[in-house]
């Protein structure tokens, strides 16, 4: 196994999953650079190495938090990435996701395999029993990646989270341990 390998959380056939790194900085801020166009007006990842060491510090230090670069097995190249964030133990034992896929890396099904893996490992290791993902109503390719992974609809927020200067409504998608597609 390779020490690449070695970094892995899972893998599957065409990505493998690990834990963010400061180490990634450089690599992440030129993807989403690079990805503006596709993230705007739903999504905006740090760009700049400064505002990257804040956002993967806290996924790193953070223990209701956690998160997973989506790498291609061939060359180990970042595509995306995939966050558990508000994490509750105890009786609820949940956490709400959050992803973006990077412009090089967009329909190829990558972040379809990774969601899979991000969800076994949610529900295996970690030890969650719920995940949930909040989407803008039209932000068409989140509602069909949280579609094709298995997540049911079941409602609709208004004012939901505040994104690019006002308060957006959202639609909230939610899976279950128990749920047909929840093995990933």
């Amino acid at each position: 196994m390779s020490e690449a390998e070695s970094r892995h959380l899972a893998q599957g056939p065409h990505v493998a999953l690990r834990a963010f790194t400061l180490a990634d900085a450089e690599e992440f801020t030129a993807r989403a650079r690079e990805s503006r166009h596709l993230h705007h007006p739903w999504l905006f990842p740090p760009t700049a190495a400064d505002t990257y060491a804040a956002y993967a510090g806290a996924l790193i230090d953070d223990p209701a938090r956690f998160g997973f670069l989506v790498c291609e097995r061939a060359g180990g190249g970042i595509a995306g990435f995939i966050n558990i964030n508000n994490i509750v133990r105890g009786g609820f034992r949940s956490g709400a996701l959050g992803y973006g896929a990077f412009a090089h890396a967009a329909g190829r099904g990558l972040m379809s395999e990774g969601l899979g893996l991000v969800v076994r490992h949610a529900f295996g290791p970690l030890g969650l029993h719920r995940l949930e993902i909040n989407v803008q109503p039209r932000n068409e390719a989140s509602i069909a990646l949280a579609r094709r992974a298995g997540f049911r609809l079941e409602g609709y927020s208004p004012d939901f989270l505040y994104v690019d200067g006002a308060w957006r409504d959202h639609e909230r998608w939610a899976l279950t341990a128990e749920m047909p597609g929840a093995s990933g």
